[in-house]
């Protein structure tokens, strides 16, 4: 058997800038870091080798990998010729939730595989052979951020080039100041979840529209700015921006925020967040706010949100365990 498992992630600032649409013309950059909860893969040879078994939030058993349901599944195993396998996945938390589930679970199916053929691929390769898998083949309308943010894990400054090329920089801040960052972020579950897509797909249709091209811009422009306040340990100013670039998030699509997500966030202005924002795509999922250790207690009770605790990690797209060799 060969476990592996994969980070999710915290994006802070500049997602959307992420989409070729916008990036192929004025370059994108997002600032994230990886969090410590995981979606976990596990594969090992099934007894009946004739057939594949898959174990996720629902089963399937095929005699022929074509057949496969579950589009990323269909995809990675037909791509590899991997069959007579079986293959399970648990996650920390359920997809929808904008912690990039989906790109976390195709860089882990592929880190899986590869591993699983005795083959090693670089964090890299990773990030950008799940970005082909969700963008190029599925179509999906995604960015790249969350597929870079899994497999290389940590606290980075992600630029996305015009000429389709992807950098990874790590934030290089004084380890007291990495802590503190830690200690000021709180994150609250709204209590639903959402399909991404429909409100990807009117963001990436909006990038068209002049205003939400400034507004992209000027997201980036706050990514950068976020990322000097780290490295100069200015934590006061990175909650500013994460509330700036909220307000400018909210306006790429109108799904992107609700009635009920604006109070919720109203209410944590006013009892000690500093800045915040939705994460993900938005319409539902987790909270995230910048807070005083000291006046957490009262922004949750305020809230009367469910608080959900992490921490940042830094190792990305790993193997746990590898058992006895079955390939040749």
């Amino acid at each position: 058997m060969i476990i592996t498992k994969t980070p999710f992630r915290v994006s802070f600032a500049g997602g959307g800038s992420d989409m070729a649409k916008f990036y192929e013309k004025y370059g994108g950059c997002v600032l994230s870091t990886s969090i410590n909860k995981y979606c976990y893969l596990s594969i090992h040879p099934y007894f009946d080798a004739r057939s594949t078994l898959l174990k996720y939030s629902e089963n399937e058993l095929v005699t022929d990998i074509a057949q496969i349901k579950h589009r990323i599944f269909n995809c990675v195993l037909n791509a590899y010729g991997v069959s007579g396998v079986e293959i399970s996945s648990t996650a920390d938390v359920p997809g929808g939730t904008g912690l990039g589930s989906s790109s976390t679970f195709t860089v882990g199916l592929l880190n899986t595989i590869a591993c699983y053929q005795g083959k090693f691929m670089s964090k890299g390769r990773l990030a950008e052979q799940a970005c082909q898998v969700e963008i190029e083949k599925l179509g999906s309308p995604i960015g790249k951020q969350d597929q870079y943010a899994a497999a290389f894990g940590g606290l980075n400054f992600i630029r996305f080039n015009q000429d389709g090329s992807v950098s990874v920089e790590p934030i290089v801040m004084q380890p007291g100041t990495y802590k503190e960052l830690e200690r000021h972020l709180v994150m609250y579950y709204t209590g639903s979840t959402r399909s991404a897509n429909s409100i990807l797909k009117e963001q990436k249709k909006n990038i068209d529209d002049a205003a939400k091209i400034e507004n992209l811009k000027q997201m980036c422009r706050l990514a950068e700015e976020m990322k000097v306040a780290l490295e100069q340990n200015d934590l006061s100013s990175f909650g500013v921006l994460l509330n700036d670039g909220w307000q400018l998030k909210r306006t790429l699509a109108s799904g992107i925020s609700n009635p009920e997500i604006d109070q919720a966030y109203e209410t944590a202005m006013k009892n000690g967040a500093l800045g915040g924002k939705l994460l993900g795509a938005g319409g539902g999922g987790f909270l995230l706010f910048f807070c005083a250790p000291e006046k957490q207690e009262q922004l949750r009770i305020a809230l009367g949100l469910r608080r959900f605790d992490f921490s940042f990690e830094r190792d990305g797209a790993s193997v746990v365990y590898i058992g006895d060799k079955y390939w040749g």
